[in-house]
């Protein structure tokens, strides 16, 4: 007890706090590291029933293989694919994302990452822009002329 009393002792003496004995920098921390290029997509003003699609590009800047272990989507608009596979250290793949553009209207949708990487194990991603009005139709022609009796 007078051992562990005195260990104590020397560390409080010596200036340094608890916290920086004990705590982890995740910069140093060994294992997978998720990198984004980008993590919001701006789709700017989008025609109705337009190219929804758009990527996130990403890199496992560790020394561990990344697993990406899920993708939530934010509401149903709104679908992600994911490697199911490990990336390896150094590798890159891409989270492809799709939204549904027959929804007039703003877009603020995210889509939240997990994984086993040591710098974001949950890292949110997102989507905005404007869908606009779904374009109005003419009525059809009636060619035939008026009705025979």
């Amino acid at each position: 007890m007078k051992k562990l009393a005195f260990a104590l002792l020397t560390v409080l003496l010596t200036g340094v706090s608890t916290n920086q004995l004990f705590a982890q920098d995740p910069i140093a921390q060994d294992g997978p590291r998720i990198e984004f290029k980008k993590d919001v997509h701006d789709y700017g003003e989008v025609k109705y029933d337009g190219n929804g699609y758009t990527t996130f590009e990403f890199t496992n800047t560790g020394n561990a293989p990344l697993i990406i272990s899920e993708a939530k989507k934010s509401c149903g608009c709104t679908v992600p694919e994911w490697p199911k596979e490990p990336i390896a250290p150094g590798a890159s793949s891409t989270i492809k994302v799709r939204y549904d553009m027959k929804r007039p209207g703003v877009i603020n949708k995210t889509i939240t990452i997990m994984s086993n990487a040591v710098n974001e194990p949950t890292k949110a991603l997102r989507i905005k822009g404007r869908v606009l009005p779904k374009p109005v139709s003419e009525a059809p022609v009636n060619k035939a002329g008026p009705a025979v009796k």
